[in-house]
């Protein structure tokens, strides 16, 4: 598949943080391109409102919900690929209001096979998470790690990557499970924890609020995060298979913190907030990608590679959140669920 065929691309959850910048680099390719965006009331695209100008005007918004089957089906026509982004993501949200992700994730999820079905998609992209391991039992995770749902939040991805999976082998969807780690970069929610450390270090706060900072993540820049969708869409490869999009460097919280202030130039104190904490057998230990999937099918690899990658990567993402604009949208003085 490349994009010489011209093909018709939806994109679920574009108005957000990573589908966003996918939609935007899709464009760029010359892709055409329908952003399916959270239908409301204040007309509002998310951080499409806010793309660039040469993007500006050269995609297509349709305004729904994921939720509604006959909706997804009406974006989804005359659609050739699907990149389901569309999730309800924050975990500790997920704590006191499952029900919604049961609803968004699983029934969401069922909603675009199901259309993808019916309409003769050519290829959909399922979007799982890194979360759906767990705490990892070995590093680096493979593709064939054990899949554990310690959050509400992991157990409807564990739930909708099975139903993605059971498309492709019940009635020969052509499914690919993309499983991104943790992305991070220009536009995350403040729910997240760079943009946490960030938003508190350039609004003055010295003293930073944290939950645990002995867990350890495979961060992946946003823009990695893009070119690995963008690589299952001009590959033959990878159907009915799961694979992971992940920097293949592990890094504590608390180093991440220390990282981030020292690309901004201050000095900072870890406090622990008793709110930020996930219940014990909840939180997530180390969670360490191995890449080699991605590179073996899609010819795959991050940018931003290792500390040095990890670094510039970072400094990209202080420098968006520094700029008073971008910074005036977050409240870093209340803890965002």
């Amino acid at each position: 598949m490349t994009r010489e065929n011209q093909m018709k691309i939806l994109v679920t959850g574009a108005d957000g943080f990573i589908g966003s910048h996918l939609t935007e680099a899709l464009v760029r390719l010359g892709y055409d391109v329908r952003a399916f965006v959270l239908y409301n009331s204040f007309n509002s695209w998310g951080w499409l409102d806010y793309c660039s100008d040469e993007v500006k005007g050269r995609f297509e918004v349709f305004a729904g919900d994921i939720r509604d089957p006959y909706g997804v089906k009406a974006a989804m026509s005359g659609c050739d690929v699907v990149l389901h982004l569309a999730a309800l993501i924050a975990i500790p949200y997920s704590y006191h209001s499952p029900d919604t992700y049961v609803d968004t994730n699983v029934k969401g999820t069922l909603n675009i096979l199901q259309a993808a079905r019916e309409l003769g998609v050519r290829r959909v992209v399922h979007t799982s998470t890194s979360e759906v391991y767990g705490t990892a039992r070995y590093v680096p995770i493979t593709e064939e790690h054990p899949l554990q749902g310690q959050s509400p939040y992991s157990a409807t991805k564990i739930a909708a990557d099975q139903l993605a999976y059971s498309f492709y082998a019940s009635f020969g969807l052509p499914v690919v499970i993309a499983r991104p780690f943790n992305t991070y970069g220009p536009r995350q929610s403040a729910r997240a924890v760079i943009p946490t450390i960030i938003t508190q270090i350039a609004n003055g706060a010295r003293k930073i609020k944290l939950g645990a900072i002995s867990p350890t993540r495979d961060f992946n820049y946003v823009q990695d995060t893009v070119t690995g969708f963008i690589s299952t869409i001009e590959s033959d490869n990878g159907l009915g298979e799961v694979v992971n999009f992940g920097s293949n460097f592990e890094i504590s919280v608390g180093d991440t913190a220390s990282l981030i202030a020292e690309v901004m130039g201050v000095e900072t104190e870890i406090i622990s907030d008793e709110i930020r904490m996930r219940p014990e057998k909840s939180e997530v230990e180390r969670l360490w990608a191995d890449n080699t999937k991605a590179k073996r099918l899609f010819g795959w690899q991050p940018a931003y590679a290792a500390k040095e990658g990890f670094r510039r990567g970072i400094s990209e993402t202080v420098e968006w959140f520094s700029q008073p604009g971008n910074l005036r949208r977050y409240k870093a003085d209340i803890y965002n669920v």
